[in-house]
């Protein structure tokens, strides 16, 4: 299919129009530049009116049997899932992941199972003492209205992480999407109430930055969960101050590949490479930096360049199509910029743009590799959040941690060897929230979704993602005795 011509947009433009009477809030498609669809932004009274349902429906839904909660929960994944075939397409057309993938409903269903099966025990009483004399015991207790802030690059996969656990833990939840992805707050919610959870216990809301904001400086939420950049982390934490409200913050990555003389070539290759390069590097823990043992480094370039040079750069609604168009003009801008001056300090590009004629300037954005790389040039420092990675040449471990470790950023690696007591070894020295050994770019469900530095607080999913979506409770309880 022929890529239409986009209209450039500046920084920022498109996202929020405001009028005298109201603001509106656009997602503009990054197929074309025109506008896939517009909602307004809600005004702060009428905000305040919707957190006030959910709070008041909050109660009667964590009274409701456990059981129930996760049946309900279930029931409207289920009923997302049904709706795929309308949610892949209109996915391509808000952030230009290509239709071939075929959208999240996996991962989303994955999850939401494992967190139903781990409910009982996670959120079981920790007892303490049950005698003739004294109970004592601590119980996890909802939070109560949580808000969750969702990003546009895994839109259903990343909210899902604390909406479904928030509504088993008995929180009401209120959701407010991303511009770029408008109506996936609208479409959950839907399938989640024609599924038969309670209208007021799930939300969606359309707001602007500003009235955002002020309903968080109000103390209107008992929990905030936030996916973005780190500017958007600090916001939330300004906005938050002296509320005392507790906030999950994942805001961002720069995650390393380690490749060491023992393996796998084809395996890591494969493997980080696709981590680099799958939703146009759209990805939080996506690999943006590899560094390679000397032995290994000529051949694993060698392979990476011909895996690369095999995509096909295109229309996103076309199913031969493997990397689609950025999100946004400004994000494709900011991934040409680190690397033209990468170039500029002495970085040598690998992939020829004449394999990719599709790279119109805007959106569209040729992958590319860059070798003689160093960490002096921000496109091995600053999150790039796009088809480009540096690999460099390392001749040893301890050289390899030291740069791994050369980051504010801190969410995951991915080792590659056949000894695991190696990996162990090199990840407990390295500062992030997960180690992967021979993987990447991949979120465990039972295991916490968290991390270190920059990358924010908090963690999501497994028990521990339980534990922050409630609060304990001790419960010391002296019985009679005659």
């Amino acid at each position: 299919m022929p890529i239409p011509n986009l209209a450039r947009l500046l920084p920022g433009e498109g996202a929020f129009l405001r009028t005298d009477k109201m603001t509106m809030i656009k997602c503009i498609s990054p197929i074309d530049g025109s506008v896939f669809a517009e909602r307004e932004a809600m005004p702060l009274a009428d905000a305040q009116i919707l957190v006030a349902r959910a709070r008041s429906a909050q109660k009667g839904w964590a009274a409701r049997p456990l059981s129930e909660r996760i049946a309900l929960v279930q029931a409207g994944v289920k009923r997302l899932g049904e709706m795929n075939d309308e949610i892949v397409p209109e996915l391509a057309h808000m952030m230009g992941r290509p239709v071939r993938y075929g959208g999240e409903f996996g991962g989303v269903n994955e999850r939401t199972d494992y967190m139903s099966k781990i409910a009982q025990d996670s959120l079981a009483p920790m007892v303490i003492e049950d005698s003739e004399t004294f109970t004592r015991q601590i119980k996890r207790e909802p939070h109560g209205v949580v808000l969750v802030i969702a990003p546009w690059n895994y839109p259903y996969l990343t909210a899902i992480n604390t909406i479904s656990p928030a509504l088993i833990a008995g929180n009401t939840v209120v959701i407010k999407h991303a511009s770029q992805t408008l109506l996936v707050g609208e479409r959950m919610v839907r399938a989640f109430v024609e599924a038969g959870v309670p209208e007021d216990v799930f939300l969606n809301i359309f707001l602007d930055h500003e009235t955002t904001s002020e309903l968080i400086g109000q103390g209107a939420f008992d929990f905030i969960n936030f996916t973005g950049s780190v500017g958007g982390g600090q916001a939330m934490e300004r906005a938050a101050a002296g509320t005392f409200t507790p906030l999950g913050l994942e805001l961002g990555g720069k995650d390393p590949g380690y490749v060491m003389e023992d393996a796998d070539l084809d395996a890591a290759v494969a493997t980080l490479m696709d981590a680099a390069m799958y939703n146009s590097g759209q990805c939080c823990c996506g690999i943006e930096r590899i560094y390679v043992h000397e032995s290994l480094f000529d051949a694993f370039v060698e392979k990476a360049v011909a895996l690369v040079n095999g995509y096909k750069l295109g229309n996103p609604l076309d199913p031969d199509t493997t990397i689609g168009p950025m999100a946004n003009i400004r994000f494709a801008d900011e991934v040409r910029a680190q690397i033209k001056e990468a170039v500029a300090d002495g970085a040598k590009t690998l992939i020829d743009p004449a394999n990719f004629p599709e790279d119109d300037g805007g959106t569209y954005l040729m992958p590319q590799i860059l070798i003689d790389v160093d960490h002096s040039m921000r496109v091995m420092r600053d999150e790039s959040f796009g088809p480009v990675v540096g690999i460099m040449k390392v001749s040893s471990d301890e050289e390899a941690i030291r740069l791994m470790n050369d980051s504010e950023f801190g969410l995951t690696c991915s080792l590659w060897t056949n000894d695991p007591a190696r990996a162990e070894a090199i990840g407990a020295q390295i500062e992030t929230g997960t180690v992967f050994m021979n993987r990447a770019d991949y979120l465990d469900p039972g295991l916490c979704w968290t991390g270190c530095k920059n990358t924010g607080r908090g963690g999501a999913l497994s028990v521990i993602g339980y534990h922050n979506l409630t609060r304990p409770k001790s419960y010391h309880l002296k019985k009679v005795t005659s």
